[in-house]
């Protein structure tokens, strides 16, 4: 079996060999990355050094990438994974070289006298099983719950803590509740009445009478119940026939020593299985008597008083052990503020970088193009789309490049305003992309700009993956050689084998579906073009400022005119009939229906079952009269493309689908939007199906089928009924689900939040990114000593993220 040494050996080895052939992944036979990702965990599974672990850990999700990287960015890959070898390398060398003994404190002069200098710098030294109660088995345990090093131990914050402070007398105890009392222990009993059941029974006295501690399967805690000696008990009641039973869930014998486990506020932490509360508990008790009052305060003095935020010290040791409820919450104050802080340092670091350091695109005042564009347009603009046009046609008359996220409602009108944006860049002597999650809202994107460019002379070409080898090649060829103006397409215009003669302006639809690294590598495509994102998920603010701090926003607050909101009704299944009739009736005036089918185990295959199911039993059994017609991810792109135009031109009365529709279809006589098994669905998701309708004069309809079992559930069809404004629901959804949930994925590219919550902490977050701009508006590389600290946490939390912040 080959050594750690060997295996780290061989990875630096390939590591070396695919930067000199050009980060092709072609180093190694079956693939570069591959052969990395296999070594990363057999090396893992060999080290003991659990720092060394934590860092090879790092390499795997890294190198996952690789293959769906470009050149520049595989290379900046490959020379992190080299300087992560280092550091595995001297982590290991510098164990295996008898540092294995705690070190004594570092010192350092501090206005001419030596003092303790804060232990930060020597955390990740400090190898956690030589901490006090932790040892080999135990930081293999402390690993899968994440916990690499003493920092990462310090901000494992507990999940929810326990008052076991007011001890009450054994009478006063309420039976099926969790109570914590004291007693002498005047009495002691083991019995085991059947094979495999061993019950320990302590007799405790307190100034009211007697009660009854009782433990199951755990004798060996009889050696600690010393009778004579008071015990602080907590766990479930148990009142019969006059006696007090508490079932043990913790317990202290009290001693002159500050008690952990009782008669306090207790932290309950999320732990694994050979790791209890109570050891858990005690190994941060030692932590922070250890070094709690050690730790390098990341925030400079001015910033704490202007807050009124305690010190990093204070809050650590307040938010494992508090005094009381108030020392939590104003120690996750400070916590949730650092976190928010760093977070907003980023993004400001990025938009302050583009805005001083990079000279992008100056686009050219409106001519000829721009008139004949907007003179031919079949409506007027509304009000909103004028306004947010006037700011983007701003940003792209500047040299500074354009970052910019527009939202709108569905239905409010955000592809003529992407679409006067392209016909600007393209009047500038510029191309212009435009990326869309799905190709059926790129195609539908293709076909409408293409209606709307051709009488101006302005080529759109479409590029998605579905498309033959032969039309992509020429596709490619035009877009290289300039003969094309406007691309359409899915994420296949990131690819490396995309190049444009001279972008302008890259333009990304639905930008929750895309992570923030496929927007960068969109941009990458040119030198600095302009950027605009666009969805029609509705962001709430606090989120906006988190997942999009970088961006300006810009917001259609307002419909087209003669729109009429969409009637949205919540009905059983016992109404199911009834619904079908509705149907029938709204078909017979002219007009068409959805069937949306429900999410499926979030499986795309059984999705499309579902759909086919449901399809014939509408078409043989409910509607044997009505033309039904079927969409689903599945299908070839020309099917699909058959089916919507068929839909679009009448042919089809209902169409059955997936929620490959949920965005960018746009059939005006379609009226009728029936979602099955609505509660499966989130706010956003139900809002965005809603939204297909409703696009023409006629009233449209959305039902939801549901039988909700849950009051979430409930409550989100509630909110539907209730409003169509979509920022409402947005906030509505963000509280039901939770930030990270939003999306239905996680935005990659960010840190996450492991504190801070940004629907309870809006004001935290204000506070943090007005103090982030200042930062960095005065210290750009955070260089100062009053940042030091600050840059410190800033590099961590953003270590595995190198593309996203400038500050290293």
């Amino acid at each position: 079996m080959m050594t750690l040494s060997g295996i780290l050996q061989n990875m630096a080895q390939a590591m070396q060999v695919e930067l000199k052939m050009g980060c092709l992944d072609t180093a190694v036979m079956g693939g570069f990355s591959t052969f990395i990702i296999k070594c990363a965990q057999k090396a893992c599974d060999s080290c003991e050094n659990e720092l060394a672990r934590h860092n090879l850990t790092v390499l795997v999700p890294l190198f996952r990438e690789y293959v769906a990287k470009d050149k520049e960015e595989r290379k900046k890959m490959v020379e992190y994974g080299l300087t992560v070898l280092g550091q595995v390398k001297a982590a290991v060398n510098a164990e295996a070289g008898g540092e294995r003994k705690e070190k004594p404190p570092v010192v350092e002069q501090v206005n001419g006298r030596e003092t303790e200098k804060p232990v930060n710098d020597a955390l990740e030294n400090q190898s956690l099983q030589y901490l006090k109660n932790i040892g080999p088995k135990r930081v293999r345990l402390l690993n899968k719950l994440g916990i690499y090093s003493i920092t990462d131990l310090f901000y494992y914050i507990p999940r929810r803590y326990e008052d076991r402070s007011q001890l009450k007398p054994f009478y006063m105890l309420a039976h099926g509740e969790t109570e914590t009392a004291s007693g002498i222990i005047v009495g002691l009993q083991e019995i085991k009445p059947r094979r495999g059941l061993t019950i320990t029974k302590a007799a405790l006295r307190d100034a009211t009478g007697i009660g009854y501690a009782v433990w199951f399967n755990q004798p060996y805690v009889k050696k600690q119940l010393i009778p004579g000696k008071e015990l602080i008990v907590s766990g479930k009641v148990d009142k019969k026939f006059g006696q007090v039973q508490i079932t043990v869930a913790d317990f202290e014998v009290v001693d002159d020593s500050d008690n952990v486990h009782v008669g306090r506020i207790v932290p309950v932490y999320s732990v694994t299985e050979g790791l209890p509360q109570r050891v858990f508990r005690t190994i941060m008790k030692n932590l922070i008597d250890s070094f709690g009052d050690r730790l390098a305060e990341p925030l400079p003095d001015s910033i704490r008083r202007r807050y009124d935020l305690p010190s990093i010290n204070e809050a650590l040791r307040n938010i494992h052990f508090p005094e009381d409820w108030n020392c939590i919450e104003e120690a996750r104050r400070r916590l949730a503020f650092d976190e928010l802080l760093v977070l907003q340092l980023g993004l400001a670091s990025m938009k302050i970088s583009q805005l001083r350091k990079v000279r992008g695109i100056a686009h050219k005042k409106h001519g000829p193009l721009m008139k004949r564009f907007m003179d031919n347009l079949p409506f007027p603009l509304t009000k909103a789309q004028q306004r947010v046009l006037e700011s983007i046609y701003r940003d792209m008359e500047s040299p500074k490049p354009m970052n910019r996220l527009l939202q709108g409602d569905v239905g409010s009108g955000k592809t003529i305003v992407s679409a006067a944006a392209l016909i600007k860049t393209v009047e500038s002597g510029y191309q212009g992309v435009l990326m869309a999650p799905t190709e059926i809202l790129a195609e539908q994107h293709y076909l409408g700009l293409r209606e709307l460019f051709a009488p101006l002379g302005v080529k759109v070409s479409l590029l998605t993956g579905s498309i033959s080898n032969k039309e992509k090649e020429a596709v490619l060829q035009d877009i290289s050689q300039g003969r094309t103006d406007i691309v359409i397409g899915t994420h296949a215009v990131i690819q490396d084998e995309v190049v444009f003669q001279k972008l302008g302006l890259a333009i990304t639809d639905e930008q929750h579906r895309f992570g923030v690294k496929q927007r960068a590598r969109l941009q990458q495509k040119g030198h600095y073009p302009d950027v605009l994102v666009m969805t029609a998920t509705p962001i709430p603010r606090t989120l906006a400022m988190t997942v999009y701090g970088d961006l300006d926003v810009s917001v259609i607050d307002e419909l087209p005119p003669g729109r009429q909101p969409v009637k949205t009704f919540w009905v059983t299944e016992n109404k199911r009939q009834r619904m079908y009739e509705f149907i029938r009736q709204q078909v017979k005036e002219g007009r068409q229906a959805y069937f949306v089918c429900p999410l499926v185990e979030e499986s795309d295959k059984l999705d499309v079952e579902a759909a086919v199911e449901t399809a014939d039993r509408l078409a043989q059994v409910v509607f044997p009269d009505l033309r039904i017609g079927l969409l689903h991810g599945r299908m070839k792109a020309d099917e699909k493309e058959q089916v919507m135009k068929a839909f679009r031109d009448g042919k089809i009365d209902i169409l059955v689908a997936t929620t490959v529709i949920e965005v960018g279809v746009n059939v005006p006589n379609a009226t009728v939007m029936v979602i099955e098994d609505a509660e499966r669905f989130g706010l956003a998701q139900l809002h965005q199906l809603r939204g297909r309708v409703g696009r023409g004069s006629h009233q449209s309809y959305c039902i939801l089928l549901a039988d909700p079992k849950t009051d979430e559930g409930k409550a989100r069809m509630q909110i539907m009924q209730a409003s169509t404004d979509g920022f409402k629901i947005a906030e509505e959804d963000l509280k039901l689900r939770g930030p990270g949930d939003f999306f239905g994925t996680r935005q990659s590219g960010l840190p996450d939040l492991k504190i801070a919550d940004i629907v309870r902490d809006v004001k935290i977050l204000e506070m943090a990114r007005v103090t982030s701009f200042e930062i960095i508006e005065k210290d750009p590389a955070l260089s100062l000593p009053e940042h030091r600290e600050l840059k410190k946490l800033m590099v961590e939390k953003f270590k595995n993220k190198y593309h996203f912040i400038n500050i290293s």
